[in-house]
């Protein structure tokens, strides 16, 4: 029979190990963190490195660190401002948030709520649509807006935005109203509402989680974006940032690396700043993709 000395030794092996345990979590997971954060803690340290010590130099602290890579950046390259960039990218991301918003909102209600004939076949249509690669339509899509006199405009790239083309937000603002009673509806129609009404006085309320978390991710993908920008804009007064940034990379002379980490720097800065301010909405959102009707 254990005696009380042998309960008090087994409590303390059991704390013992259980402190073992906790620390070796927190190790691991710091390094995880470390692994995670050294590609961004190497973007910002490069960028305060003249372009001869980033190729070729292990050392992650610059020796003479400076501020001149962000001034050459905030001048623009090819007589054209940063700020022209950044203007570029902030209209062509502020609108496509809210046109793949508002579309994406308009297409779910129709799938959720409004019966129609062959509704099954185009939902699944449209499901199908995810499963091909954006590569396969490049060509017929770029005549396509050749044709329309799209290309070096903004038309080209916002105007998809505005036609509920993503089909993965529209897909999951559907599972989030399957997780909405009808009985709001047709209370409503009881009350003599339309679809209209119904939709935006009682179903956009209710469908904010998963319409924030479609904006935060268009407003990454559309910030980040560097191929539509690269085949449809020519003039490099209408380029954005991801486009600029290979402007400083010359394979015949001297390319400008510390300059082209600096401007990477800053247009990272906006992107943060629009995930943290909403990342507690994209938690909610991301919760609706499993909800079921």
């Amino acid at each position: 029979m254990p005696t009380r000395n042998d309960s008090h030794r087994l409590r303390r092996d059991a704390q013992r190990r259980s402190r073992l345990g906790s620390a070796a979590y927190h190790l691991g997971m710091i390094v995880v963190c470390a692994i995670v954060l050294y590609p961004a803690a190497w973007m910002f340290m490069s960028s305060l490195k003249p372009s001869s010590e980033i190729i070729g130099n292990v050392n992650l602290i610059p020796e003479n660190g400076s501020l001149d890579n962000f001034a050459t950046a905030l001048s623009g390259i090819a007589g054209i401002s940063f700020w022209t960039f950044f203007l570029n990218s902030l209209i062509i991301a502020v609108f496509s948030v809210v046109g793949v918003v508002v579309s994406s909102a308009v297409a779910a209600y129709a799938f959720a709520r409004i019966e129609y004939r062959g509704k099954k076949v185009w939902f699944a249509l449209m499901v199908a649509t995810m499963l091909l690669p954006f590569h396969v339509t490049i060509i017929p899509q770029y005549i396509l807006f050749q044709n329309l006199g799209l290309i070096n405009n903004f038309g080209s790239l916002l105007i998809p935005k505005f036609l509920a083309t993503e089909a993965f937000f529209v897909f999951l603002m559907i599972q989030f109203l399957r997780g909405i009673p009808r009985e709001l509806d047709e209370a409503a129609r009881i009350d003599g509402a339309g679809h209209v009404r119904v939709f935006s006085s009682i179903i956009l309320p209710l469908l904010r989680p998963a319409m924030i978390t479609a904006a935060i991710f268009t407003f990454i993908a559309s910030w980040n974006d560097f191929l539509g920008p690269l085949l449809y804009l020519k003039r490099p007064d209408l380029y954005t940032l991801p486009v600029a940034l290979r402007l400083f990379v010359d394979q015949t002379t001297t390319s400008d690396y510390g300059a082209q980490v600096a401007m990477a720097v800053l247009a990272l800065i906006p992107v943060m700043i629009f995930f943290f301010v909403f990342q507690r909405y994209l938690i909610d959102g991301v919760a609706t993709q499993g909800l079921k009707g």
